[in-house]
């Protein structure tokens, strides 16, 4: 079976930085519904037509990516907003930043904890992996036809880094 939209894919990848340094690796295939958001736009227009067992090499610029570095997304915020419990890497989504935060953090973004002082903490709204070109290795080990369920709600349920926030998920993840 083809690759097309409103069907589903099952991948495996190497995913690296444009220096080659190891980012990720999925060993175990993981399910993609192509047509929705589980996949960035130049993944999913490259995986056209090609098969199981199809393996593809792509290079991909930041904005084919997760898009620039944006400063204006780093807020450093007092850290007695945060509970004591917060550790850098965690997550918060813009909705539920405590109240306090700057008014100028946009709601619809997910942060990250990216350094906590004794009297602040620093919160980042850009991906992790903006601002980088990255090489990514794809290997297709699966496809079928979507269900109806995937169809309606445009994914299988992982995107690859790219899941909107979901309303009333917990503060920190």
């Amino acid at each position: 079976m083809n690759i097309t939209n409103d069907c589903v894919v099952a991948l495996t990848w190497v995913l690296k930085d444009a220096q080659g340094e190891l980012l990720d690796e999925l060993d175990d295939p993981v399910e993609f519904y192509l047509g929705g958001h589980d996949l960035l736009e130049k993944i999913q227009q490259v995986l056209q037509n090609h098969v199981v067992g199809d393996h593809i090499d792509l290079h991909l610029e930041p904005e084919e990516a997760f898009g620039d570095f944006d400063e204006l997304l780093v807020f450093l915020e007092p850290r007695a907003l945060f509970p004591a419990e917060i550790e850098e890497g965690m997550t918060i989504e813009g909705h539920a930043l405590p109240v306090g935060c700057s008014l100028e953090a946009p709601k619809d973004v997910i942060y990250t904890i990216t350094d906590i002082y004794p009297e602040h903490v620093v919160i980042d709204g850009n991906h992790p992996l903006s601002g980088m070109a990255l090489r990514i290795s794809i290997t297709v080990t699966g496809v079928r036809q979507a269900s109806s369920e995937e169809k309606k709600h445009g994914t299988c349920g992982f995107g690859f880094f790219s899941l909107p926030p979901t309303p009333g998920s917990d503060l920190l993840h």
